[in-house]
């Protein structure tokens, strides 16, 4: 598993938000849901994507926008639409006013507009995600970038608008997995232009030895790793080591499997039946204690308040 597998692995859709918005003109969609990462794709018509910081972004059919969260941000027909429907969290859809437009605006089976033929229409998938990997791939994205429908060729865009509207037995957990590899897909294509400026680890994958040495990290974290033992599997000296990882990475290796550990440690408590001394060994430390100690020394709380979202 190199890097970038290992930091998409982690974060899953679990019931994710996903809609087709069908959309007449004059419209303005104010999104104050805090979501930690939304994707837009536009089928027909334009669209604006206005971020609370930052310049106003035009979509076109077949772009794709991914808007990072939680800052408010809008979209819209024109920059100059005043926003006209506030998106609050869980989703729930109002007027500028406070009065409820979920049912109102109900078009069908995931579909939602002022209008079934409107001239614009989007497909949206939203993540609430929250697990620590997932803050290590938001860390690593642009509050909002858009990959225009040109610059790359992926059907898995075709297919999300083909099953969005489906209601069928397991389609929520269909359209998570195809949301996710819609995600990945992105990334990826994101990461290999220029314009990106991908993290100093996703660069590093590159090099024989740095990258050789990310992927013995993120393939067996539990292994008691030393410079020395990493130094011997990549077939350098530990200086030389230490000195090429420091540089293309920016930490030290031992510095950077901690963060590792401890990222995968965050995630791994999340999950219902983990205990702090099963996630311990997962991660490489050899007692709750120990990883309680590091937990709290790196990120300022304990194993337990992590889990219960102190």
């Amino acid at each position: 598993m190199d890097a970038l597998a290992g930091l998409l692995d982690g974060p899953r859709a679990h019931g994710a938000f996903l809609m087709r918005s069908v959309l007449d003109p004059p419209w303005s969609l104010r999104v104050e849901d805090r979501a930690p990462l939304t994707l837009i794709s536009l089928v027909r018509g334009e669209a604006w994507v206005l971020p609370e910081h930052g310049a106003a972004v035009c979509l076109r059919p077949g772009d794709i926008a991914v808007v990072r969260g939680p800052d408010p941000y809008t979209v819209a027909d024109t920059p100059d639409t005043p926003p006209r429907i506030v998106i609050h969290p869980g989703q729930l859809s109002t007027s500028t006013e406070g009065d409820e437009l979920c049912e109102t605006m109900d078009l069908g089976v995931r579909t939602w507009g002022n209008r079934p033929d409107g001239a614009t229409m989007m497909f949206t998938g939203t993540y609430a995600m929250d697990g620590e990997i997932s803050r290590r791939l938001l860390e690593a994205l642009p509050t909002l970038l858009v990959m225009p429908a040109d610059s790359w060729d992926c059907p898995l865009v075709a297919l999300l608008g083909e099953e969005i509207v489906r209601d069928e037995p397991g389609q929520e957990v269909f359209l998570d997995r195809l949301l996710d590899l819609l995600l990945i897909a992105l990334v990826r294509a994101w990461f290999a232009r220029p314009e990106a400026e991908a993290p100093t680890w996703y660069a590093a994958l590159a090099d024989p030895v740095v990258g050789q040495a990310l992927r013995l990290l993120h393939d067996h974290p539990a292994h008691p790793w030393s410079v020395a033992v990493l130094a011997a599997k990549t077939g350098v000296s530990r200086a030389a080591l230490a000195r090429r990882f420091t540089d293309l990475v920016g930490e030290p290796p031992m510095a950077y499997l901690t963060g590792w550990r401890l990222s995968l440690a965050a995630d791994l408590l999340r999950e219902p039946d983990a205990t702090v001394g099963s996630v311990a060994r997962k991660v490489g430390y050899g007692s709750a204690f120990a990883l309680s100690t590091a937990f709290k020394r790196v990120r300022g709380i304990r194993p337990q308040e992590h889990r219960a979202g102190v």
